[in-house]
């Protein structure tokens, strides 16, 4: 099994190489950078790529892990006991499973997805420690331990909203992605807009990185926000020209509300706007 890229996902050398490097350790893959940077869709890219099934587990703030493992409804079998429901007999019937039995018991070895795991409880990822490691877990109320028939190719992502333990992080293999340079951004652009007219993408690239440097920006755009901005401007036809004639530094580019996400960013480039069109004035 080897992840080579796909068509329809802009994967770097070195992103390749930690795919790779995970697979072979059987070591779970922590991608973590910036949001909008593909970390999500990498593993959805890296299921379609070996031909394997893929189980996704987005992680909320109220997530707990043995959620991930199994949860037992004692209060329905209780209710359907008073029922005289006959279903009440098989415990089984009352046990749902998380999705790493779902991973430990899948056809074929599946890439398993844990996502976001930086939103739940700081003890979240040690609760996952012995199962990740030993790829099985015990079910107290079938007094059954569920092995793993396959390692799955465990992904996970984290934004860096808390900060994760240490013997979590010794387990995995770390892979970083970096904020895609121009040229690697141009390549993303053309999966996502195959012969798109090269100067209007060199122009909205050209507002985009400008936008992100701009000193006091509370939130950088992302590449997913880059490909919203264009497929407006192609709706709206707005070509090269018009974005050409405005300075990205000063000025708020049209359709912005695709790249700016909060009103103070929105403030930041209105202020320069205004403070732009006031310097002629001063100078003359």
């Amino acid at each position: 099994m080897k992840f080579t890229g796909s068509k329809s996902y802009v994967a770097t050398d070195d992103l390749k190489v930690a795919v790779n490097a995970a697979i072979t350790l059987e070591r779970p893959l922590l991608i973590k950078g910036e949001p909008g940077t593909g970390k999500t869709v990498l593993a959805v890219e890296v299921a379609k790529a070996l031909g394997a099934p893929l189980i996704e587990w987005h992680i909320k703030s109220t997530t707990k892990a043995q959620q991930g493992l199994y949860e037992y409804d004692a209060v329905s079998r209780l209710r359907d006991s008073q029922l005289g429901d006959e279903r009440v007999k098989d415990i089984r019937n009352y046990i749902k499973r998380g999705k790493l039995w779902e991973a430990f018991t899948a056809d074929e070895r599946p890439v398993l997805l844990i996502d976001e795991i930086d939103k739940a409880d700081i003890e979240f990822p040690n609760d996952l420690l012995q199962e990740l490691d030993r790829m099985e877990f015990f079910v107290y109320e079938l007094n059954e331990t569920v092995k793993a028939r396959r390692r799955p190719i465990v992904m996970i992502t984290s934004n860096n909203e808390k900060e994760l333990p240490d013997a979590f992080l010794r387990r995995c293999f770390f892979h970083y992605i970096k904020f895609p340079d121009p040229e690697t951004m141009k390549a993303i652009v053309e999966v996502h807009f195959p012969g798109l007219k090269g100067m209007l993408v060199s122009e909205a690239l050209k507002i985009f990185f400008d936008m992100r440097e701009v000193p006091g920006i509370k939130k950088k755009p992302s590449t997913s926000e880059l490909l919203d901005w264009l497929k407006l401007l192609l709706n709206e036809d707005i070509g090269p020209e018009t974005l050409k004639e405005r300075d990205p530094k000063k000025l708020i580019p049209p359709l912005h509300g695709a790249l700016l996400k909060n009103e103070q960013d929105v403030h930041l480039f209105e202020r320069l706007a205004f403070m732009s069109k006031r310097q002629p004035a001063s100078g003359g």
